[in-house]
């Protein structure tokens, strides 16, 4: 019985915990790029509206960037005593097609507006190396004024990450262009699951040639792997993070083909040794 060199347990320990190491490092990146929020626009003095923006939900085959706003008065333009009540009607501007106008009353307290900015330059078909552009911008009139807008933008979709490109400044108010591309942990899930539907189908691939090249007619454990192997990369395709439609690069890359390799690798074992278990010679 062959002998196991006494520092090989450790090394593989070893690696275990350099990977370990590694993905905790990844993440805590991940998680310190996400918690940083973005500042747009400057005030011009103590009399400004604050527009927080969580950026929540990217649906890329919709086109579409939903956010939660939130606006806050500050000095003149918003009471003392309650930091969310405006002292005049507030009018914000926004550059999303369907939520144009926002109109908060005077003396009444301010809540969150949902609203769906556009997406552009982009194709969902991509996935998972999409990325598009989303136009967040805002303009207000506090009691029929114009009034200084600072935008905080802030992250929150778990599958995209954001990042400022461009910034336009005119007339009180500013505009920011986010671009929006999948995240680290998306990308790096999408691009496993492309590695292990090949290795998938090529090891179901390789045991079927073994199969028929060694005469060993039909197989039923085999053929039973081979047959849950089919439907598990159904499965695992069905998983991908983000729900990326069929037609995407990731089907074309890989999902399609290891497919049909498995199920040309089942074919021949079914076939092969039907013959042979038939009793017929080829």
């Amino acid at each position: 019985m062959p002998r196991v060199a006494p520092w090989r347990p450790y090394a593989v320990l070893a690696a275990i915990l350099l990977f370990c190491a590694a993905g905790l490092l990844l993440y805590l990146d991940e998680r310190s790029s996400r918690d940083h929020a973005q500042v747009v626009g400057t005030a011009p003095g103590p009399d400004f509206l604050e527009v927080d923006v969580t950026l929540q939900r990217v649906d890329a085959a919709a086109q579409t960037l939903t956010a939660k706003v939130l606006v806050q008065p500050h000095g003149a333009l918003g009471q003392a005593d309650s930091p969310l009540v405006p002292a005049g009607d507030v009018v914000l501007e926004t550059t999303s097609l369907e939520q144009s106008t926002l109109r908060y009353p005077a003396g009444q307290q301010i809540g969150s507006s949902a609203v769906s900015f556009s997406l552009f330059d982009g194709r969902v078909s991509d996935y998972p190396f999409d990325h598009y552009n989303a136009l967040v911008g805002f303009q207000a009139t506090v009691g029929g004024r114009p009034a200084p807008v600072v935008i905080g933008l802030t992250g929150a979709d778990p599958f995209f990450v954001f990042r400022q490109t461009d910034e336009v400044s005119e007339d009180g108010g500013i505009a920011v262009t986010e671009r929006i591309s999948r995240s680290r942990s998306t990308f790096i899930l999408a691009w496993f699951m492309m590695a292990a539907m090949w290795a998938l189908a090529l090891s179901v691939l390789v045991a079927a040639w073994l199969i028929v090249r060694q005469r060993r007619g039909i197989v039923w454990p085999a053929l039973g792997w081979m047959a849950a192997t089919l439907f598990a990369l159904v499965g695992m395709r069905n998983a991908a993070p983000g729900n990326p439609p069929i037609g995407s690069l990731l089907d074309y890359a890989a999902f399609f083909w290891a497919e049909l390799l498995v199920a040309v690798g089942l074919t021949m074992v079914v076939v092969r040794g039907a013959r042979i278990e038939g009793g017929h010679k080829g």
